[in-house]
């Protein structure tokens, strides 16, 4: 029996799902590709353009693990600045699909604030629990300023201190993929799903 290659090419996505079904595919590897790039290009605008990294400095772009490190990974490849990399390990869903409302920050990032020009990359703004912990506690270690890049937004909640660049307004939907998980599965997942 010969397969045809749409059913090889579905056969290998039901293999790297582990067998779990998805609902639909939200975002394909394209658009990600496409909007990454041009989130890459505002980013480096932005601080070239207000002579925020003028004195030679490096932007610093802190990742919030474990979601955002493939967005991370390609993003900052895009932005055209010299950038250092930290991480932020903060959780609020456990094993769950909705957020507990309990931050925990897990590791803090080891560079200095002070002074600096740090973005946040996050993987998706949903509840907007974590950022609320975390930005304050961010802002007291005095960066010269501090923005907020996610690469998708619920837009269920308003926070104090909106992302400064969204990748994209996503659906109320659980979605998985790029980074996303459920229960540690799905993250390495090229495009973005809905479960």
């Amino acid at each position: 029996m010969t397969l045809s290659d749409g059913s090889l090419q579905t056969q290998a996505q039901s293999a790297q799902r582990g067998g779990h079904d998805i609902r639909r595919v939200v975002y394909n590897e394209a658009e990600i590709e496409q909007r990454v790039r041009e989130m890459g290009r505002e980013i480096t605008e932005h601080f070239t353009g207000s002579e925020a990294l003028a004195d030679g400095s490096s932007l610093l772009v802190l990742g919030l693990l474990k979601g955002s490190f493939i967005f991370l990974a390609d993003l900052v490849r895009r932005i055209n600045l010299p950038v250092q990399v930290d991480f932020l390990v903060a959780s609020s869903y456990g094993s769950g699909t909705v957020s507990s409302g309990d931050v925990k920050l897990v590791y803090d990032p080891k560079a200095s604030l002070e002074g600096r020009h740090v973005v946040i990359v996050e993987d998706i703004i949903d509840s907007g629990h974590t950022l609320r912990r975390l930005l304050p506690i961010l802002a007291e270690r005095e960066p010269a300023s501090l923005d907020v890049c996610t690469l998708l937004h619920k837009r269920l909640v308003t926070l104090e201190h909106e992302a400064r660049w969204v990748g994209f307004d996503c659906p109320n939907e659980f979605l998985v993929g790029y980074g996303l998980d459920h229960a540690e599965n799905f993250r390495h997942l090229p495009y973005i799903a809905s479960m």
